[in-house]
């Protein structure tokens, strides 16, 4: 049985094709047309998707001729316990990351950290209980913030490498406030959850991934994938 999971976020759409649980092949496009023309996508048996996009009827129009579809939201069943008191607000992306660090590394606390656009960090324990977590802004985004809403700070698109803890210009400074700012955030509250867990795994994902994973001071468990894996089990669940 072969599987389509789709994250649609609003500037590229990730896709992964699964058989069973076995991951095929996975990628980005920039439309659902060009999806299709993909040697090994289709055919497919079931379909999920999860979308931050408005247009759902026409989503569903389309994917609906390609296979089974699931349109992940808040009343989809899910193979953890949701204790977010308002479900219906919660990101579709951060639950199937949950549902992906959870059936990875079963039986453990997880921590999973999603560093995109903005930066939420989601706990899930051992016994399958999702609990919330917290949302931060991205490096970009805190960037793009600092030079709006101020007169002359200047508009860093990204930060220049090594970034040093005293800046000596303020572009300097604007970087590490940023930067170093953000990864002590981030070892805080990996800090703060492992006191609460003694054997805490932290997952972490999002386009910002790859930076965060050698400076942050935990093991981690860098998993680009984790929202697919997490759509893809939602799948099997469901089917």
């Amino acid at each position: 049985m072969r599987n389509l999971a789709i994250d649609l976020g609003n500037s590229a759409i990730k896709y992964a094709v699964f058989s069973g649980y076995r991951q095929e092949q996975r990628g980005q496009v920039t439309s659902l047309n060009s999806l299709w023309e993909l040697p090994g996508v289709a055919p497919v048996a079931n379909i999920i998707a999860s979308s931050v996009r408005a247009a759902e009827n026409q989503l569903v129009a389309q994917l609906q001729t390609q296979g089974n579809l699931i349109l992940l939201d808040y009343q989809t069943p899910v193979p953890v316990h949701n204790h977010y008191r308002t479900p219906q607000t919660l990101g579709m992306d951060r639950l199937a990351a949950v549902v992906g660090a959870n059936h990875l590394f079963p039986g453990v606390d997880c921590l999973v950290i999603d560093a995109g656009t903005c930066i939420t960090c989601d706990f899930v324990d051992r016994e399958k209980n999702f609990w919330g977590g917290s949302i931060s802004p991205g490096l970009q985004m805190k960037f793009r913030a600092m030079h709006t809403f101020t007169q002359k700070l200047p508009l860093i698109e990204q930060a220049v490498f090594p970034v040093p803890l005293a800046g000596g210009t303020t572009q300097e400074a604007m970087q590490s406030g940023v930067v170093n700012g953000t990864v002590a955030e981030l070892n805080g509250l990996i800090a703060a959850y492992s006191e609460k867990s003694a054997n805490l795994v932290v997952v972490l994902c999002g386009g910002d991934a790859a930076f965060f994973e050698t400076k942050l001071k935990a093991r981690i468990f860098a998993v680009p994938e984790l929202v697919l894996i997490g759509l893809n089990r939602i799948l099997n669940y469901n089917v």
